[in-house]
């Protein structure tokens, strides 16, 4: 499972076999870290969830210094346990994107944290852990493509396509420079050749590479289901969303996504469940009221649709997607004056920073601006 899917559970000692069963694994690593001074004492255990059945366990002894090689040492021992053997050029490719530094792997945690938290102050706080991590280690292919995500992250929200998409193509390439292998680096790749680039055989031919790499990588699935959905192909789209939700199942992200895929197909009871899955697992995720939103719209659903761009717009202000949303909500459920005074505020808001013209574009629409539009 992705680090972030079991991130979750940090702090929260949860029983084993309920994260199992919600994770959907066989098996579950837990353990304890316990630092005194330089000395760091491990202890691992690995625990079948059918019968909660010990399948191994050790304890380490070592320096603060040696916590990477103590890792790579535990997954060495559990990886022969279970008898899944390892080639030579696996574990290359395992060195390669990973870094033998212990604080630049910190830093790199921190930022996929504060990343996945998708709120401005919290993005901005990841892209600066992950600079940290290669100022440290200047070849960790993991950290570039923070960065990558990051700016994929951050198009049309944060800055500009023509400032976010050329950076974050160049984090992806700059990772897949150090290893090719690395099925994350395509899958980046070939989010930006879909999303900026508008080269639909090259985004397909580099997510479908990235699968190859790693069926197992919930990210590629789901930004292949997103190209798929947008070239018309909705079932294989939708598909394709549901394996990578499966696979990082408390991810807000994958939820977000399949409801993406559920409202463009025009499924809204369906993308409506989704989204309000992600409210679930982040009580304040500001985009699944931005999109539950427009999906009640869509089913004329007004004061519905109204009161979740006003929740969308509570959560994030520093982003002009939320006030135009609600201007939007306005203007569709009929109260104008309200629609012409955030719209007034969007338009002022484009004059200092960045306000993607397609929002702008679309309250107009809703006002029946038409030539505005």
């Amino acid at each position: 499972m992705s680090h972030d899917a079991v991130f979750r559970y940090k702090g929260k000692n949860p029983d084993t076999r309920t994260v199992g069963r919600e994770l959907g694994v066989r098996a579950v690593l837990t353990g304890r870290i316990v630092q005194r001074g330089d000395n760091l004492a491990v202890s691992a255990e690995l625990v079948d969830i059918d019968d909660n059945a010990h399948l191994w366990g050790e304890q380490y002894d070592r320096k603060v210094a040696d916590a990477l090689s103590v890792q790579r040492e535990i997954a060495a021992e559990i990886s022969g346990k279970l008898r899944a053997r390892l080639s030579n050029e696996r574990k290359t490719q395992i060195a390669r994107r990973q870094t033998d530094n212990p604080e630049a792997y910190q830093l790199y945690l921190k930022g996929r944290y504060y990343v996945s938290r998708f709120d401005t102050e919290d993005l901005n706080k990841g892209l600066d852990y992950f600079r940290q991590a290669l100022n440290l280690d200047p070849n960790y292919a993991l950290a570039y493509l923070g960065i990558a995500d990051y700016y994929d992250l951050g198009t049309d929200w944060l800055m500009p396509p023509t400032e976010a998409g050329p950076r974050s193509e160049e984090a992806a390439r700059k990772a897949l420079e150090i290893d090719d292998s690395l099925a994350e680096g395509h899958a980046s790749l070939g989010a930006e050749y879909f999303w900026y680039d508008f080269d639909w055989a090259a985004a397909e031919r580099e997510l479908r590479r990235a699968l190859e790499l790693n069926p197992n990588d919930s990210g590629a699935h789901g930004v292949y289901g997103w190209y798929l959905v947008d070239t018309g192909r909705f079932d294989g789209g939708i598909n394709e969303m549901r394996r990578a939700e499966a696979l990082d199942p408390l991810d807000t992200n994958e939820a977000q996504v399949l409801g993406f895929g559920l409202y463009f197909a025009h499924r809204y009871d369906e993308a409506v469940a989704e989204f309000r899955k992600c409210l679930d697992l982040q009580s304040g995720y500001w985009p699944a009221y931005y999109w539950l939103a427009q999906v009640y719209e869509q089913q004329g659903k007004f004061p519905e649709a109204l009161a979740a761009a006003q929740k969308a717009r509570g959560f994030e202000d520093h982003i002009a997607a939320p006030l135009a949303g609600l201007a939007h909500a306005y203007a569709t459920s009929g109260h104008k004056a309200e629609a012409r005074q955030a719209l007034e505020e969007l338009l002022a808001r484009s004059r200092t920073g960045h306000v993607s013209k397609y929002l702008i574009a679309t309250v107009y629409a809703a006002l029946g601006e038409k030539n505005e539009a």
